[in-house]
């Protein structure tokens, strides 16, 4: 089928959750038809503003903050100027679409979504948004009303939205995650440093990093590595924490810790699937379905920092499925390296792990969404 060149605003961030979705969507309109125009519009300051141009696209960003729930000084200040910057960010984004002259606008979630979609549905732009989660966030419900489409990953979100407007198309991912292979294996141990004749765990603490899976590491660490003889871990802890755990393992027993490769950020997330037994992983809405066309037992861990707890529904979908395991955030210090070491050792319930979880992949998302917004383009 032919595709037409299009002028598309795509808009939202905050998170690699909301900005990987976003570039994925942009990618595949880029390839089915080249000469299509993408802008991009996110929040000032947020990690879309980087993230983006790395992904070769413009982007614009509005001075949007959310309200801060947490009682202090900085975050009182913060959420006094919140309306005004509601107001400063709408006004900002109706003059990007005049300029722009977009034919459909995106959103993909985050704080720059509400004020461009509000903007482009109210000069009568065709809008369609992506819901990653289980539990839409705040941003996605208000504009349920407004947007003539919305893309969701998981079933049951007929709470939310106006059921005629659901289409279930599952989330974008990035195009290197697929089933691994001997050969990818083979690379990713080569890449990796790894030991062949070791198990191989990896821990991915999502785009920024997570305090309580660095610290149950730690915890395992400071505890012997109990059970973990015959295992090798790759560990991304995350840019904001890599100094300290830099420090950490330098202090640390160098004969218990030789076969533990910590990094702040993992480029060939490819490869590390493919050669890891068993992943542990917070259960944002871009890592939950990575691992379904990755084929990999995981152990997920909810964050309690999300709103609405939105990461429990993430993973419950996993979990009910039997394609999962999910433990709470309080007890993952001490309980999440026993938990992994345990199912490393239980080759049948792997087994079923990856079969279970192979079966909830849906690998095309990106391709439902481009065609949801041709169709939605007069």
């Amino acid at each position: 089928m032919e595709h037409r060149a299009l002028r598309v605003i795509i808009s939202g961030g905050g998170t690699g959750g909301h900005i990987f979705p976003a570039v994925s969507i942009a990618n595949k309109l880029k390839e089915w038809n080249p000469d299509t125009e993408i802008l991009f519009v996110g929040a000032e300051g947020k990690m879309e503003m980087e993230k983006v141009p790395a992904a070769g696209y413009k982007i614009i960003g509005l001075p949007i903050v959310g309200l801060q729930r947490q009682l202090n000084l900085k975050n009182i200040i913060n959420d006094i100027q919140v309306p005004f910057k509601i107001i400063s960010s709408y006004c900002k984004a109706k003059r990007i679409i005049k300029e722009f002259k977009p034919e459909i606008a995106i959103g993909v979630g985050g704080y720059a979504s509400a004020p461009l979609l509000f903007a482009a549905t109210s000069m009568k732009i065709p809008a369609l948004i992506q819901e990653q989660n289980g539990f839409a966030g705040l941003t996605n419900k208000m504009l349920g009303s407004k947007v003539s489409k919305i893309c969701v990953a998981y079933e049951g979100m007929e709470r939310f939205f106006p059921a005629d407007k659901i289409i279930m198309t599952g989330n974008p991912i990035r195009k290197e995650i697929v089933p691994p292979t001997e050969e990818m294996k083979a690379e990713g141990i080569k890449l990796y440093g790894l030991d062949p004749t070791k198990k191989h765990i990896l821990i991915v603490g999502g785009s920024l990093g997570s305090g309580t899976l660095n610290k149950a590491m730690k915890h395992w660490i400071g505890e012997g590595c109990p059970n973990g003889e015959n295992v090798e871990i790759i560990w991304q802890c995350g840019k904001y924490y890599k100094a300290g755990v830099d420090e950490f393992m330098k202090a640390a027993d160098q004969d218990k810790v030789k076969y533990i490769h910590h990094t702040d950020i993992i480029y060939r997330m490819d490869l590390a699937h493919a050669v890891a037994d068993d992943v542990i992983s917070r259960n944002g809405e871009c890592s939950v379905y990575e691992h379904c066309p990755a084929h990999k037992a995981s152990i997920f861990v909810h964050s309690p920092n999300v709103a609405e707890d939105h990461q429990t529904h993430n993973a419950m979908a996993i979990v009910n499925k039997n394609a999962a395991i999910m433990i709470p955030d309080a007890s993952a210090e001490e309980g999440l390296l026993p938990s992994a070491m345990t199912l490393l050792n239980d080759s049948e319930k792997i087994k079923t792990y990856e079969k279970n979880i192979a079966a909830l992949a849906m690998t095309n998302a990106a391709d439902l969404i481009a065609e949801e917004a041709y169709k939605l383009v007069k």
